[in-house]
Order: structure tokens, then sequence, then C-alpha cells
């Protein structure tokens, strides 16, 4: 019996070390310290004053939390820059009369990523997804804010799986 525990008690100790080169998020940062994200400028036709801030918060955010790495200014062992290509808001449905039933808001964001220690991870891409809207509701407030967090949290994890889960 004391040769089980001990047994047991080994087989649970390397199973919690060898987890520790892992990252539940399925990210790998590697070596890598610390991140850079430059702030992404809005150049699509139509610009929402306050989407350049709020994507790049939520990309921040998103690294700082499901990852190690020290958010800075300059010389980021991670650095992301990139700009707002496209945002447009389509029909997607129409009703008898000729409106639309339901909204499509679609954001598109071009990203430069640079891995500085491995540089076989560079990339450039452009990341897109979009909400679903009532066509009777305007795109403001409470209905641009949970457009905004759907599309942000879907583009912004792309971006995260792309530069460290390898997705």
């Amino acid at each position: 019996m004391k040769y089980l525990y001990q047994l047991l008690s080994l087989s649970l100790f390397l199973c919690i070390i060898g987890c520790g080169a892992y990252s539940f998020t399925g990210g790998s940062t590697g070596d890598a310290k610390t991140i850079q994200i430059d702030f992404f400028p809005n150049n699509a036709r139509l610009v929402e004053p306050t989407l350049s801030n709020r994507f790049t918060l939520a990309l921040q955010d998103l690294f700082l939390r499901q990852t190690n790495l020290e958010l800075t200014n300059a010389g980021g062992d991670l650095y992301f820059e990139g700009e707002i290509t496209d945002y447009r808001v389509t029909p997607v449905a129409a009703t008898a009369q000729q409106t639309a039933a339901q909204n499509r808001l679609t954001i598109s964001v071009r990203v430069r990523f640079f891995n500085r220690l491995v540089e076989e991870d560079n990339f450039e891409r452009t990341f897109s997804f979009y909400s679903d809207y009532d066509g009777s509701l305007q795109l403001t407030g409470g209905v641009l804010d949970q457009a905004y967090d759907e599309i942000l949290e879907r583009i912004t994890q792309d971006i995260f799986n792309a530069a460290v889960a390898k997705w």
C-alpha cells in the first residue's frame, strides 16, 4: 500500500510539473517576456470615433489576461501594428415592404505581427467578423455596444490564436 501511495504521488507530481509548460488558453509565448501593441487607427471609409481605442484596448486586455507577457510601449518581443480597414453596415434580410429586416455590421482589421525571437512566426493578415441586429434598430447605444462586444471578442481571439496558438 505504501508503494501504491508513493507511485500515485509521483504520478500526480509529474502530471502537475508537465502541465506547467502549457497554457490552458492554448497559446505559447515561448521565451517572449514583453508585448507591444500599437494603436490601431481607423482607416475605413466610415469612421466610428471610439472604435480604434476600443479595439486596441481589447487586444491588449486579451493578451494581458491570457499570457504572462508584460505590455511595453517599445521594443516588445512580440509586436502588433495595423489598422482598421473596413467598417460597414449592410442589409442581410428584407421585409415585404422592401426595408431591411436585419442589418449586419462588419469590421475588418489588418494586422502585422512580428515575433522578434522567432521570425518565422511573423505574419500580415486581415481579420474580419460581423454582428447582425434588427433592422428596426439604430446602430447606437446598447445595440452598438453589443455589436462591438461580439465582433471585437471574435477578432481579438482570432488574432491571439494566429499569433500564439498557431491556428
